[in-house]
C-alpha cells in the first residue's frame, strides 16, 4: 500500500531534505510540495492525501491555522526549526512534531507511527499490527530498507557504524549502537557488550561469559553480565 504524502513548507531547502528522504523509502510516495500553504489547500480539495508534513512558520498561512481550517485532516507531522508550538499542535491532534534539522534516525520513529495510525484506520486487526512491527534504516545514499524486527539477530558496532544482521541478510549503517538500540523494543532485545546487543528470542545457548546465537559465539561484557544473565533467567520458562 503506497502512503501518500503532501509537504508544504516555505523554504525549498526543507521542503527537498524531506523529499529525499521519503522518496528513499519503501510504500511512502511524495505526491506533490508546495512553498505556498494556500496552494496545499486547495489541491487537497481534489486530491486523497495519506500524510501532509507541514511547517508552521509560513507567511499568508501559518500552519497552526492551516491545521484549523480542514474539516477532515489526513495525518500530521509538524516539521518546525522551533520548538515552542509542540504542545499547541498536539491539541489539534498532529501525530508527531519534528524539529529541524531532521535526523534519519528521528525520522523512522515517524514513519513507524504513520504505518501503524494508517493500519488502525484501515480495519487491519490488531493482533497483525503487533505481529510484524518493523524499522526503516538507510542503507546508502538514496535507500532505506525495511527491517522487520522478529528478523534481526544480533546487531554490532562498527565504531561509527553498525551492522544489523538479520535472517535474511545483513546490513551497514551508519548510527551509534547505543541510539539504534533506543529504536528497539526493550522486552525484545538486550544490550550484551558494548559492540553487540542482540534478540533475545534468537539465543541458542548460554555458557560462561558468551551467547550463542546461529552458531556464533557473543562475549558478554563484564559490567553487562549480571543484568544480561537476570534479563535471559526472566525470559525463560
Amino acid at each position: 500500500m503506497k502512503i501518500n504524502c503532501l509537504i508544504i513548507d516555505d523554504e525549498p531547502l526543507a521542503i527537498n531534505v524531506i523529499k529525499n528522504y521519503l522518496e528513499a523509502v519503501e510504500n511512502f510516495e511524495v505526491i506533490d510540495t508546495f512553498s505556498n500553504p494556500i496552494e496545499g489547500l486547495n489541491f487537497l480539495k481534489n486530491n486523497k492525501v495519506d500524510v501532509i508534513f507541514l511547517d508552521i512558520n509560513m507567511p499568508v498561512l501559518d500552519g497552526i491555522n492551516f491545521i484549523k481550517s480542514l474539516e477532515n485532516p489526513p495525518i500530521l507531522i509538524i516539521t518546525s526549526a522551533y520548538s515552542q508550538f509542540a504542545i499547541e499542535t498536539y491539541e489539534l491532534d498532529v501525530l508527531d512534531y519534528l524539529v529541524k534539522p531532521i535526523e534519519f534516525p528521528r525520522l523512522m520513529k515517524t514513519l513507524n507511527k504513520i504505518s501503524k495510525r494508517l493500519e488502525i484506520k484501515n480495519n487491519i486487526p490488531h493482533e497483525n499490527i503487533q505481529e510484524s512491527p518493523f524499522i526503516f534504516v538507510k542503507i546508502d545514499k538514496k535507500r532505506m530498507k525495511k527491517i522487520f524486527f522478529n528478523e534481526i539477530l544480533v546487531i554490532e558496532s562498527l565504531k561509527d557504524y553498525l551492522k544489523i544482521n538479520t535472517l535474511t541478510g545483513k546490513y551497514i549503517i551508519h548510527s551509534t549502537l547505543s541510539d539504534f538500540t533506543d529504536l528497539l523494543p526493550e522486552r525484545n532485545f538486550l544490550r550484551i557488550h558494548r559492540s553487540y546487543t542482540i534478540a533475545i528470542d534468537k539465543i541458542d545457548a548460554v555458557e560462561g561469559n558468551s551467547i550463542e546465537i546461529e552458531g556464533l559465539r557473543y562475549v558478554i561484557g563484564r559490567s553487562y553480565i549480571d543484568h544480561v544473565k537476570q534479563r535471559i533467567l526472566n525470559s525463560s520458562i
